[in-house]
């Protein structure tokens, strides 16, 4: 299983690399960002549709995100995501199987989705947009990502030595919702919206770190 790698591969997403971007000296140039180490154990991407009119919420087991923040500047941050489909997991076997073949996602012949931004945005205060490319069955959209930046923190020296030398802890949640049918997720009877709602929510929890 594939998580914390180096938000992709929908990502969603996701879910960073923290830039050490304090305390350069005035006239000297600023450090590049550099990518986050992701804590799969504290990252999760998730999804809820309707069936008839009661929500039911999944999951994808298996992603890698790449990430890069930079607090100061945002425009020089990125994710990237590329999800695993068939580790979808609904908590039901038989629908999860339904979900993987050609009726909905057709796993076999497109495996992967992924999200690449293509530039972020500050929103408001602690809140970023990054607009990027969505592309799900071999269909690419442009999509906006939602991210709310929960906190960043820096560790103790002795914190830093429990956490095997973590020095900057962040956490981050994104979301956005597209239309299934723009991406021929569902087809044939599987395209109404009778029995599965066209729209899906999809939200991404992140916690990331920089050693």
């Amino acid at each position: 299983m594939r998580k914390a790698v180096t938000l992709p591969g929908l990502a969603l997403m996701s879910l960073l690399t923290i830039a050490a971007t304090n305390g350069a000296p005035e006239g000297e140039n600023t450090p590049e960002p550099r990518p986050c180490n992701v804590d799969a154990s504290h990252t999760e991407i998730n999804f809820s549709v309707k069936h008839f009119f009661t929500p039911v919420t999944g999951t994808f087991r298996d992603y890698e995100i790449d990430l890069t923040f930079d607090a100061e500047n945002p425009e020089n941050s990125s994710v990237n995501v590329t999800i695993d489909v068939a580790s979808i997991d609904t908590n039901n076997e038989r629908r999860d199987n339904h979900l993987r073949s050609a009726d909905f996602f057709d796993t076999e012949t497109h495996p992967q989705m992924t999200f690449t931004s293509t530039s972020v945005r500050e929103a408001a205060e602690g809140e970023l947009m990054a607009t990027g490319d969505l592309t799900i069955k071999g269909i690419t959209q442009e999509v906006e990502l939602g991210i709310k930046v929960l906190g960043i923190t820096e560790l103790s020296p002795e914190m830093q030595e429990m956490f095997g030398g973590v020095v900057r802890v962040a956490g981050f949640e994104a979301s956005t919702t597209i239309d299934r049918r723009t991406f021929e997720v569902g087809v044939a009877n599987w395209a109404q919206t009778v029995v599965v709602g066209g729209d899906v929510n999809i939200s991404i929890a992140v916690e990331a770190n920089h050693k």
